[in-house]
């Protein structure tokens, strides 16, 4: 049976307040047994840590700051977030990182507030779930000023020459819908011959990237782990490989970077 590791997914969204509970049922169902619940501020990384709680055997959080939320960090706000990285079931720290697409929070700020959890990953050994938009000279500066440091970088869409240098950082690579997206997958596909097997790393993003070769589309139009599938399919054909390799390799991966047993209460 293929047992699925979605590396991020944002069950604390409010698309998924009123049905959570079925979603996560459904995923389990599915073989989605993995499931990697995304902070990206204070509050919603709390939440995660909550809901990991209730679902001990299948998620686990990570727990940050997205680089939107970087001007509303305070010093009241690091010690709180910083107590969720002694939490049992945060695993990562993030979603963090770099946006200088919409600058929802001053580079400046940006800058510091990542180089911050950089550091704190290292002192709590805890890898990162990295966001990177038009920032992509500056992400692998700083990453580079951290040799030792776990990271994937999230939902990576870009060229071929990008993923290199990520990979010379050691960077795992997580891919999401937007393999499944013909508009805009084309430089994507061409990245995918040169990552590593052993590099690979597959998410959703849910309730973001519904996978645009999903037929029939859902009635609720929104992605959701079971979707994962989509995802995996798509990217076993790129690489050539048979899916349920594909799949297994992307579940042990997730054990290796985010030092997450499988469970054999879920086999």
């Amino acid at each position: 049976m293929n047992i699925w590791t979605d590396i991020c997914v944002n069950l604390t969204n409010k698309r998924f307040d009123n049905d959570r509970e079925q979603v996560i049922q459904d995923a389990v169902e599915k073989g989605v047994k993995r499931m990697l619940v995304v902070g990206t501020c204070l509050e919603s990384s709390q939440k995660a840590v909550e809901l990991c709680a209730q679902y001990p055997q299948y998620l686990r959080a990570t727990a940050g700051c997205h680089p939107h939320d970087a001007k509303t960090m305070s010093a009241q706000s690091w010690e709180q977030l910083s107590a969720l990285f002694e939490s049992p079931y945060v695993i990562a720290i993030g979603e963090c990182g770099l946006d200088f697409n919409r600058n929802f929070s001053e580079p400046e700020i940006q800058l510091e507030v990542f180089s911050k959890q950089l550091e704190l990953a290292l002192q709590h050994n805890l890898p990162v779930l990295l966001h990177e938009r038009d920032a992509y000279k500056e992400m692998l500066s700083l990453l580079a000023q951290h040799p030792k440091l776990k990271k994937v970088i999230h939902c990576f869409t870009g060229s071929e020459e990008q993923v290199q240098g990520y990979l010379e950082l050691n960077c795992y690579v997580g891919i999401t819908g937007w393999i499944c997206d013909e508009r805009r997958n084309a430089e994507l596909q061409g990245a995918i011959d040169v990552i590593p097997n052993e590099r690979l790393l597959i998410e959703t993003d849910a309730p973001y990237l519904l996978p645009r070769t999903l037929k029939p589309k859902p009635a609720k139009g929104r992605c959701e782990p079971i979707h994962i599938e989509e995802v995996s399919q798509q990217l076993a054909a790129l690489k050539n490989i048979p899916h349920d390799v594909l799949v297994a390799i992307t579940t042990l991966n997730s054990t290796q970077l985010f030092d997450w047993p499988i469970d054999e209460a879920i086999l």
